[in-house]
């Protein structure tokens, strides 16, 4: 009841200040004059700093619409049936979206505190890619600039500060992140700093600073928090709103963006860049520019999904697993499954439904709804390529599976089971009973015998029934490793070194 009351006393606000804004031509090509901010004590550091990031120009932003089923569509009603939506600006966005001869373009901000985006992150891409789906353009700000201050909302403490060095490698993998999921035909990718490495302080005051109002950046949620605390808030910090209002604002003016969209915690930053486009541009009422709010991502138990033992479920490869990100989505609750399937996959509604029935009836095969999620999950995220990992991995964890083992499938579960490294002469014509001892794998050679006798001893998957087997170097996969199981859990990886 809460979030509704938050919710419709947003709306009542900006019908009552008639924040409804308009972008001047999306095909002006007019080079941004406004000067933006950066402190003159920072300015020899930006200049030397080296960061990596797509250069997009406005008619970048014009690249022709993808063709998609759902292109006569409204977004707005999609979102809003998925439970995407949490508050809008404007309810005029809505009939927007249902124009055939009106293209939205969309953007999301991503500061680079991490060298991957996280499973936090994925509404937002997903939320980008239901625009592209339907006809609209998607733009990706990669917060080069933004980053260097550090977002306070939602947090209790100012974030730490970021060498150069790592702010660029960060900046490099969330590209890449983001180019990889929703592809380089599909999405614009801009970075904050491209425009803001130049600036002066006394610039900022005079073109930025000067329509802001002490009052209505106080009143902000994510600020009173903070104010509140006894830690209290830095005035860099608290100018944050600003520099993010400032990006919708020049991309509005230079490249036509009309929409930002952002988690629900995002309102108060969302808000403070569309009163700057109507303060500092005065826009017509004919176009406007639009903030669009999406929930958090909770279990139903209100703690915050997308956490792990081991930490963040991140959204690259090279920092998780595509097996370990399947597998956090097998693990899902049945409470949270039919919720998740609706706002984290692009299946048909009807179809989650008819899963949610099955879940009721008798005869239900558990976790049936859980493997769809983490199939459909896993492939948007890690593409056909990534699934087909993460699946391989998953059988080759079941012992007797058929599935041919290779190198790369047995060290995507090698974190997440016990390994050790042995000499290859330590290993080949060595017993299986004396290997599963020295390995590890089981505390005797009375209990690998015994093991063995019950049909619970494997080699790479395969069950050993003789007691006279030892390694060969054909067994050793693709001559690095060797899986050893006891029973169904009991499992070692031995590395060939």
């Amino acid at each position: 009841m809460a979030a509704i009351a938050a919710s419709a006393s947003r709306t009542l606000l900006f019908s009552h200040h008639k924040l409804f804004l308009s972008p001047i031509s999306a095909r002006s090509t007019t080079t941004c004059q406004i000067s933006h901010f950066l402190f003159n004590t920072h300015r020899n550091t930006f200049k030397n700093t080296s960061i990596r990031f797509s250069s997009i120009t406005s008619p970048g932003l014009q690249s022709p619409r993808e063709t998609h089923n759902f292109d006569s569509s409204n977004v707005i009603d999609i979102l809003e049936k998925r439970g995407l939506l949490e508050s809008l600006t404007s309810d005029n966005l809505r009939s927007l979206a249902s124009s055939t001869n009106k293209t939205l373009k969309v953007y999301c901000g991503f500061d680079p505190t991490a060298e991957s985006l996280h499973l936090g992150n994925l509404i937002g891409i997903i939320v980008l890619s239901w625009f592209v789906r339907c006809g609209h353009q998607a733009v990706a700000l990669i917060g080069g600039a933004t980053g260097r201050i550090g977002d306070p909302s939602g947090k209790s403490l100012e974030r730490p500060e970021l060498d150069l060095r790592t702010l660029d490698k960060n900046i490099l993998g969330i590209e890449n992140t983001i180019s990889s999921i929703l592809k380089s035909n599909s999405v614009v990718i801009l970075n904050n700093y491209d425009w803001w490495k130049d600036i002066s302080f006394l610039d900022f005051l005079k073109q930025v600073g000067r329509y802001a109002r002490i009052g209505t950046m106080i009143a902000k949620e994510s600020v009173k928090k903070r104010l509140e605390s006894e830690q209290g808030m830095s005035y860099t910090e608290f100018t944050y709103q600003l520099l993010q209002g400032y990006d919708f604002l020049r991309m509005f003016r230079n490249d036509g963006v009309n929409v930002q969209i952002g988690g629900s915690d995002q309102w108060g930053n969302i808000t403070a860049g569309t009163e700057l486009i109507r303060k500092i541009l005065q826009p017509d009422v004919s176009s406007e520019a639009y903030g669009l709010t999406f929930p958090l991502l909770l279990k139903s138990d209100g703690t915050k999904f997308g956490k792990s033992e081991d930490g963040a479920i991140w959204l690259s490869p090279s920092m998780l697993s595509p097996y370990k990100f399947y597998q956090y989505f097998f693990s899902v609750p049945d409470a949270d499954v039919i919720r998740f399937l609706k706002i984290l996959t692009f299946l048909e509604l009807e179809e989650v439904d008819e899963l949610e029935r099955d879940m009721k009836r008798p005869g239900y095969v558990p976790n049936t709804a859980q493997r769809r999620l983490a199939e459909e999950v896993t492939r948007f995220v890690h593409g056909e390529e990534g699934l087909n990992e993460a699946l391989k991995a998953t059988e080759a964890l079941r012992p007797g599976a058929e599935t041919k083992l290779d190198w790369k499938t047995i060290e995507a579960i090698a974190e997440d089971v016990p390994s050790c490294s042995l000499a290859y002469d330590q290993v080949v014509n060595l017993s299986l009973v004396d290997l599963s001892v020295s390995s590890g794998l089981l505390d005797s050679k009375s209990a690998a015998r015994r093991m063995l006798k019950q049909g619970g001893l494997y080699l790479n998957n395969n069950r050993v029934d003789s007691e006279s087997k030892s390694i060969e170097p054909q067994d050793i996969v693709d001559g690095k490793v060797l899986l050893l199981s006891a029973g169904k859990k009991n499992k070692v990886v031995v590395r060939i070194s």
